[in-house]
């Protein structure tokens, strides 16, 4: 048996010893668990995992590799992985490079050969923590000294927004929407180009002025990392546009909305990171859904906003979806545009499709 070379040691003293891949720095971050089967790449790519320490609940992660079409953004900024075993030959007539290549290449520090499953649990039943992923020689009181002092990440969303607007085009395009970058995944962008739009993706705090400069006929709010009370200015943005210009968040997104009218969010103990079942209440269609949140929309402070729940999490009841008819805007907390996960839900797509179509013939 090969010497141990890493170790994973968690904010209530738990240490896991291991093997190191990927990057060999030591990182203190939160740390949640991810329940997808597949899609490894798209979770290592996701901006809103950027400050967060991912535990794989699937055991063998890497056996299909990396591959370069398959990114969710431009530089992946997750803060560390962990996972049970770490494949290093992949079989997939794609892949580019190893899953290790990646994360040693992107500075990301990933822990291997440890207990997944006890890991999850805690996770599970004492909620969000911090931890740090360390050399195997360093001291448990030397870890949690690391984690103690370690400030907590603020303004997540500014490091993962872009700098600069960019275009992402289509041919003989319908629509043009403004997307509002605050850790936005490609696949978003994909999907609303397949359906013949061409998408301007703004940084979060771009002026109402200069996104209507663009002539939107709709408005993206996207997904992203951290607290969306650290945004005021989206919040603002989104008060200033409602019920003018046809609105779509997923995620942070949603979250975002919900302030906007006048609702409350709070944090989850461990929250949602993977596959899970949502309910369309006007349906009572059951799809299942890939989830990345950790804050959650108020179910009873949505009382008197405006917005209506459309969809509720299954089995814990979580909001899922929210809507204003008349102001044409709704959002999701789950991400209809799968990367990684089923497809269940891509037809929330056409539904803002439809809603941008009904504003130009009104």
């Amino acid at each position: 048996m090969k010497p141990f070379t890493k170790k994973l040691v968690l904010e209530n003293g738990r240490e896991f010893l291991g093997y190191g891949y990927g990057a060999n720095v030591e990182r203190v971050c939160e740390i949640v668990f991810n329940t997808s089967v597949v899609g490894y790449q798209e979770i290592l790519s996701d901006p809103s995992y950027i400050n967060q320490i991912v535990v794989m609940a699937y055991p063998l992660i890497g056996n299909y590799g990396i591959t370069d079409e398959d990114f969710e953004s431009k530089f992946p900024q997750i803060g560390g992985m962990v996972v049970r075993e770490c494949n290093e030959n992949p079989s997939n007539f794609r892949y580019t490079k190893t899953f290790s290549e990646t994360l040693d290449e992107q500075g990301i520090p990933c822990i291997a050969g440890v207990d997944t499953r006890m890991i999850v649990r805690i996770i599970r039943d004492e909620g969000c923590q911090r931890a740090a992923i360390v050399n195997v020689d360093t001291t448990l009181e030397q870890a949690l000294e690391m984690i103690k002092t370690t400030p907590l990440p603020t303004n997540q969303v500014q490091r993962v927004s872009c700098r600069k607007r960019w275009f992402s085009r289509t041919p003989n395009h319908k629509y043009d929407i403004v997307a509002v970058d605050c850790g936005i995944k490609h696949n978003i962008i994909r999907q609303f180009n397949n359906r013949g739009c061409n998408v301007t993706i703004v940084p979060y705090n771009t002026t109402l002025e200069e996104i209507l400069a663009f002539n939107p006929d709709g408005i993206f709010i996207s997904n992203g990392p951290g607290t969306p009370e650290e945004l005021p200015e989206v919040v603002e943005l989104i008060r200033n546009v409602k019920g003018k210009i046809p609105l779509f968040g997923i995620s942070l997104g949603m979250e975002l909305i919900a302030l906007a009218y006048g609702a409350k969010i709070y944090k989850m103990k461990c929250g949602h990171h993977g596959g899970a079942a949502v309910r369309c209440l006007a349906s009572d269609r059951i799809d299942m859904a890939v989830l990345n949140h950790t804050y959650a929309v108020d179910a009873e402070s949505l009382k008197g906003t405006g917005l209506n729940v459309t969809h509720l999490i299954i089995p814990d009841s979580t909001v899922a979806g929210i809507e204003s008819i008349s102001d044409k805007v709704y959002a999701v907390q789950f991400h209809p545009e799968s990367a990684p996960g089923p497809q269940d839900s891509v037809y929330l797509f056409d539904k803002f499709i439809k809603m941008m179509e009904e504003k130009q013939n009104a």
